[in-house]
């Protein structure tokens, strides 16, 4: 099931004494916070409560955002560990061909000749290339567009290139 928000950012503790957060990014591009007006902080229940980005600055590691109503370090404090999300209509765009992480877990994996791996469990960022994580490591293939024979996330499938697939993907047994 495709989810309405995105996370982009984790707050991992208070910074300062005027309620500012520090947050770790999960994006490729933690510029995006610089225009970020509306957030969601992503509650233990799975609900997504609104909040105003009223300020950003960056970290060499991290982005210290101020969000409206916590001008405290006590109130802010309460944030830790909070997943940040956008929601879908305010993520970035993406280029033709790549894809959220998010709507790629849960993928059927087969290839084209017709043989099924099962789901795509997770995706490794190794800095070169990502790469598939199929269910539960049992295989692990590269993210190049020449095994990637097709992507389909509308309707949560992937097809890995048999040939290429031979070559690049490591199989567990």
């Amino acid at each position: 099931m495709r989810n309405d928000y995105l996370r982009v950012g984790q707050i991992v503790r208070a910074h300062g004494v005027h309620g500012d957060v520090k947050i770790i990014p999960l994006t490729d591009d933690p510029a995006r916070f610089r225009q970020l007006k509306t957030a969601y902080l992503e509650t233990s229940a799975g609900a997504y409560a609104p909040v105003a980005v009223t300020s950003a600055r960056f970290l060499p590691d991290a982005v210290l955002l101020h969000l409206e109503n916590y001008d405290t370090v006590e109130k802010a404090e309460t944030l830790k560990n909070v997943y940040l999300c956008v929601s879908r209509d305010n993520a970035v765009k993406l280029k033709k061909g790549t894809y959220f992480v998010v709507d790629l877990i849960g993928c059927d994996v087969s290839d084209t000749s017709g043989k099924t791996y099962g789901k795509l469990t997770d995706v490794l960022e190794t800095g070169a290339n990502d790469v598939y994580e199929i269910d539960g490591g049992k295989l692990l293939v590269p993210a190049l567009k020449r095994v990637l024979h097709e992507v389909d996330v509308a309707g949560g499938r992937i097809v890995l290139d048999a040939n290429v697939l031979e070559e690049v993907g490591c199989f567990a047994d």
